[in-house]
């Protein structure tokens, strides 16, 4: 029997033991940086595989599992832990158990995953050769990311990983498909945050004051000219202001208005030229009308890259798993995720795990009160996960 098919089979064994995993863990969420109760369930799980791990970043885990000629090979597995602060909206036995938090991206289900592949490849490193790195890290839903504080701890160091892999949950895949996208694949993510001051003064005499309201506005629209007329057509990005506060009566015109927004882009380069078109605009727009604005750009997440050659390897090991009409290709996203950290700085792969079932009514998206996921998936994640482990070679 070859080690793909063991492996498979495993997965199917073990299936629903992770599942249980998974309705523990979605019941019991925590979020960013505090996922306190999550890392000693990870912990307690690896002592009882008896595979040994170090902690860092406060709740982040990293278990080793050496297989033969430990040295020859050394590939990261990663899987996020943290949810998110939403009611849950879910009628299900393992609802959560904590008003106002859920698991609504599937973090749940990662976690699960890679203590299933973890399992397996455990009990087969006699089979396989090569070093894996376990990676749970906290804090992907929050700045400053919890893969930012991982790398700065030393996760990427003794040993140096050749490579990098990250599964996500992708409730418009249906159960059973698996999708993966060489290149660009998500977008960086910054937010912006501007401040528009004046003296301020009465409604009726806009003349003894500038207008923050007016200004603002015009610098929401301005803004727009970043993308119309700035952006190449081939670097895909977003800039959107979503907040807008100012003013408290009719007769007022404040001193202070305040705007909020996100910035995304897929080219790390065109990302920061466009950093200094936002800041020329809302200073030079603010400074036209006679008002002053302070602009802050918090840095958010790199872009996601997904290394050509190890896609290619991936994606030939996923088909050779799972038969090429269950492998797809993900689709180009403007959402962001903190694995970019992880991708700028060695080859990663990023791929998605279908989870929707239409049938069962399982079609909400992440970051919702219903989301939910057909737990067939579980087995899919597992092996998968434990292939690229046992036998990916970046």
């Amino acid at each position: 029997m070859s080690l793909l098919e063991t492996i498979r089979q495993k997965a199917a064994a073990y299936a629903n033991e992770f599942i249980a995993i998974r309705r523990h863990l979605h019941a019991h969420p925590e979020l960013s940086y505090q996922e306190f109760e999550t890392s000693a369930f990870v912990q307690d799980q690896l002592n009882k595989m008896g595979i040994p791990f170090t902690v860092m970043a406060t709740t982040g885990v990293v278990g080793i599992i050496k297989g033969q000629d430990a040295a020859s090979r050394v590939v990261a597995l990663r899987a996020d832990m943290d949810a998110l602060p939403i009611q849950e909206a879910n009628d299900i036995e393992y609802k959560s158990t904590r008003p106002g938090i859920m698991h609504a991206c599937g973090h749940d289900v990662h976690t699960s995953c890679l203590l299933g592949a973890a399992k397996i490849l455990n009990e087969l490193k006699d089979q396989w050769s090569g070093t894996v790195k376990l990676v749970f890290q906290p804090g992907e839903e929050k700045n400053p990311g919890g893969a930012s504080l991982m790398i700065r701890d030393g996760v990427l160091e003794n040993p140096r990983p050749s490579g990098i892999f990250g599964l996500h949950v992708h409730p418009q895949l249906a159960i059973g498909q698996v999708s993966f996208r060489p290149g660009k694949v998500m977008a960086s993510a910054d937010e912006i945050y501007i401040t528009v001051k004046s003296k301020g003064g009465h409604a009726a005499a806009p003349d003894l004051t500038a207008d923050t309201i007016l200004v603002a506005s015009h610098i929401v629209v301005a803004l727009q000219q970043v993308i119309s007329r700035n952006r190449n057509p081939h670097q895909p990005s977003v800039l959107s202001i979503t907040s807008f506060q100012g003013g408290h009566t009719t007769n007022v015109i404040p001193s202070e208005v305040k705007l909020m927004g996100t910035f995304r882009a897929m080219d790390e380069g065109w990302r920061f030229q466009a950093h200094k078109l936002i800041r020329n605009i809302v200073e030079g727009t603010a400074q036209s009308m006679g008002a002053e604005a302070d602009l802050h750009i918090d840095i958010g997440y790199p872009s996601v890259y997904n290394n050509e050659d190890l896609h290619e390897k991936a994606r030939a090991l996923a088909i050779e798993y799972m038969g090429e009409a269950h492998v797809e290709e993900t689709e180009l996203r403007m959402g962001a995720e903190d694995f970019g950290y992880y991708s700028q700085q060695i080859p990663g792969c990023f791929y998605r795990i279908g989870v929707m079932n239409k049938e069962m009514g399982i079609v909400s998206g992440v970051h919702t009160p219903t989301f939910n996921i057909d737990e067939r998936a579980i087995e899919t994640g597992i092996g998968l996960m434990a292939a690229f482990g046992a036998l990916a070679r970046p």
